[in-house]
């Protein structure tokens, strides 16, 4: 008979852990040589070595245990060949899954560091590239909470991965705006990234020239700087050319200090 190790040993010898090891015996992927009846202790030969080195390597690429368990039960190197192409395949498309969450990071932190130097009541005009969107165009109250109306949107076009802070907006209708009518939303949106390519539905925003304004607080306190902006419109000889836009960049969703509160509206403008 082949030397004989105990469980404690190979433990040891391969740094893997006992309840690992039993483990693998309970779901019969690797069975001790032998089980002492009297005590339970268990005991592997040496031939076993190479099997949990094979073990160890497949786990250390991420395998299932079901799929190492298929590959001993009949060991070929086609099977193998078909193991590792199948977990390229999967690191692949991990890989490409991580590198959308990375932009996304990335983004996010670069739209939190940007909200957080605010100057605030400053009226910029800016040139804003096309955006893409997915839209639910519904009238809702300027006092009315936005989170019921945000899982709508949500549920309807199947966004659960790309309700990300500070990426949903709301929007007033160009006639209101006309009216100065400021107490409702025509519109919830939220703007789609790079990689978010599996949303259906969406909408083109076409780029263009916006008057942009940042101001302390939430869509509620935002009737205020919707003003100031038209009054500038107007000192300036400006067109509204659209429903605007609306964002909480930092909210009850960042913070629980309402003094750090920053809500950014953009109003499209055409010279005459």
């Amino acid at each position: 008979m082949n030397e004989l190790f105990s469980i404690g040993e190979v433990s040891k010898l391969f740094n893997i852990d006992v309840r690992l090891l039993r483990h693998y015996d309970k779901i019969s992927l690797l069975k001790p040589e032998f089980i002492n009846e009297e005590n339970g202790y268990r005991y592997y030969s040496t031939r076993q070595f190479e099997c949990l080195n094979t073990i160890r390597y497949l786990r250390s690429l991420n395998v299932p245990l079901p799929k190492i368990r298929e590959f001993f039960e009949n060991r070929d190197n086609k099977k193998m060949l078909k193991i590792l192409m199948e977990q390229k395949k999967q690191v692949d498309e991990e890989r490409k899954r991580l590198d959308r969450i990375e932009k996304k990071i990335h983004s996010r932190i670069l739209q939190i560091e940007d909200a957080s130097q605010t100057e605030y009541g400053r009226i910029e005009e800016r040139k804003l590239d096309d955006r893409t969107l997915v839209m639910l165009k519904k009238e809702i109250s300027v006092a009315e909470d936005l989170e019921h109306p945000i899982r709508e949107l949500e549920q309807k076009n199947s966004l659960n991965s790309v309700m990300f802070l500070g990426k949903v907006g709301v929007s007033i209708s160009c006639e209101n705006l006309l009216k100065r009518n400021f107490d409702k939303f025509s519109a919830i949106f939220v703007v789609l990234e790079p990689g978010d390519d599996d949303v259906e539905d969406t909408c083109c925003l076409p780029g263009g020239s916006y008057l942009t304004l940042r101001f302390h607080g939430t869509h509620k306190d935002a009737e205020p700087a919707y003003i100031k902006v038209f009054q500038y419109m107007e000192q300036k000889g400006y067109v509204l050319a659209g429903d605007s836009l609306e964002f909480a960049l930092i909210d009850y969703g960042l913070t629980n200090d309402p003094s750090k509160f920053t809500t950014e509206i953009q109003i499209p403008y055409k010279t005459t």
